[in-house]
């Protein structure tokens, strides 16, 4: 870790500050995912902090080390919603006034919230399509006012304030080992190790953690502290695939501009890492991973179904990143970090749907029918399998034309029914174009 890091990140007064203010969220070991990868693996439920995510943490830290004139003056952020909410709530537990500037596109549950957490004592406005864009309007305003920025995550003291999430996962991994040993010698018997070996794990040390990574806030407090004072554990980074900001600038070796982002996973959707973060970032990440966004989608529902937890895209990240480190993982004691919680109901079905055509069971398909009666009927006879579902449907019929285009939705059963489905479409000649998520054409009409 780089020197001036180590003088000017103090943790404990981090931890101090933010005592009496963040919850201590939990480190619960999640049985299902241990056993799907045969090792223990806990999860840091920051999506059960008060703004349901960790953000609070590094704006409540920065905030509460200003001067009081520079409280009295007021302040101002630019978020995607996770650090409006944790700016927000700072602002109401200081008695400060604050502007939030977000993106037009964020969530209408993320705006609610925030002005939830702030009451009277913020205002939001609205402007730009990325966190990039509304960051700018936000210095500007920032610096016509006389007010102070607090930045999302290139800052020290952000940074120092995302750091205690590493603290707490020291601390509750190192007493949960303790109980589990102390309990092995009362009861004298070698039970709960079998036990605990059956999982993968064993008495030893904390081998990875997995975090999301946006603007690398996170990754670069965590990993400080960890690298401080517990060097062997492995620090991963998880970013989506259409949002590769940290993974780009560590193979350029500076931070970069990426254009064009993939915005679905927003808390993690930032086109340029900070300076400040970059720079913890490439001494104590070992390694950057980029996941699918699809695959975020398939980890949300599952996480939901067999655990009950709500996660928010960028929340999930670190669990969606397992696969890839599936045999590396065996038998060690690992952490994945659950940023945030905060999830828009009106999202899930997106989420659906990027899902079941990520894990290949929703496919597209323009379909020039012959006009004739009889049409649609053979098809659905003969050219869908028994567990085929049609999901949609849009047809229009053309006047002195042979054939008439529908745009048909299909949900298959299981990923091997595509090839079933195809091989009857050539079979009984069905003119036909299969739409693709890369497609012009697909983004339009799905």
């Amino acid at each position: 870790m780089n020197t001036t890091a180590q003088i000017l990140l103090d943790f404990t007064a981090a931890a101090q500050r933010l005592k009496n203010v963040v919850n201590k969220t939990p480190l619960q070991l999640n049985l299902n995912l241990s056993k799907k990868y045969q090792c223990n693996i806990f999860l840091k439920r920051e999506d059960l902090q008060i703004v349901r995510s960790y953000k609070l943490r590094g704006a409540y830290n920065m905030m509460s080390s200003l001067l009081g004139e520079q409280l009295q003056l007021g302040v101002v952020c630019a978020s995607a919603g996770n650090h409006a909410q944790g700016f927000a709530y700072s602002c109401k537990k200081l008695g400060a006034k604050g502007v939030v500037f977000m993106p037009v596109i964020s969530p209408n549950q993320k705006v609610s919230q925030t002005k939830m957490f702030g009451e009277d004592f913020i205002t939001v406005k609205l402007v730009g399509d990325t966190f990039d864009d509304c960051a700018i309007a936000a210095k500007k305003y920032t610096e016509e006012n006389g007010m102070t920025f607090i930045p999302p995550f290139d800052d020290y003291k952000i940074i120092e304030g995302q750091a205690t999430v590493g603290v707490e996962i020291f601390e509750q991994f190192n007493k949960q080992q303790d109980k589990l040993e102390q309990k092995n010698i009362n009861e004298s018997t070698t039970l709960i190790s079998q036990s605990s070996s059956s999982l993968g794990g064993d008495r030893g040390g904390l081998d990875f953690i997995f975090m999301a990574v946006g603007g690398g806030g996170l990754s670069a407090g965590v990993g400080s502290y960890f690298k401080t004072f517990s060097p062997q554990t492995k620090i991963i980074g998880v970013e989506p695939k259409g949002a590769p900001s940290m993974y780009e600038a560590l193979k350029a070796g500076q931070p970069v501009t990426v254009e064009n982002i993939e915005r679905f996973v927003d808390g993690a959707a930032v086109k340029r890492v900070g300076d400040i973060t970059f720079s913890i970032c490439k001494d104590v990440l070992d390694d950057m991973l980029l996941v699918d966004e699809g695959k975020v989608c398939t980890t949300i529902l599952q996480l939901y179904n067999e655990d009950a937890i709500v996660a928010e895209p960028a929340g999930v990240l670190s669990i969606a990143a397992l696969d890839e480190y599936a045999e590396q993982i065996k038998g060690k004691n690992i952490v994945c970090v659950i940023g945030g919680g905060n999830n828009d109901i009106d999202r899930m079905q997106e989420i659906k749907e990027r899902s079941l055509q990520y894990e290949g069971l929703k496919h597209y398909f323009l379909i020039r029918f012959a006009q004739r009666p009889g049409a649609l009927k053979e098809f659905v006879n003969h050219v869908l399998g028994d567990n085929d579902d049609i999901t949609r449907f849009e047809y229009m019929q053309k006047h002195n034309k042979e054939t008439g285009p529908a745009l048909v939705g299909i949900e298959l059963k299981t990923k091997a029914d595509y090839e079933v489905l195809l091989k009857n479409l050539n079979s009984y000649h069905i003119n036909y174009t299969e739409l693709k998520s890369g497609d012009n054409a697909f983004g339009y009409l799905v």
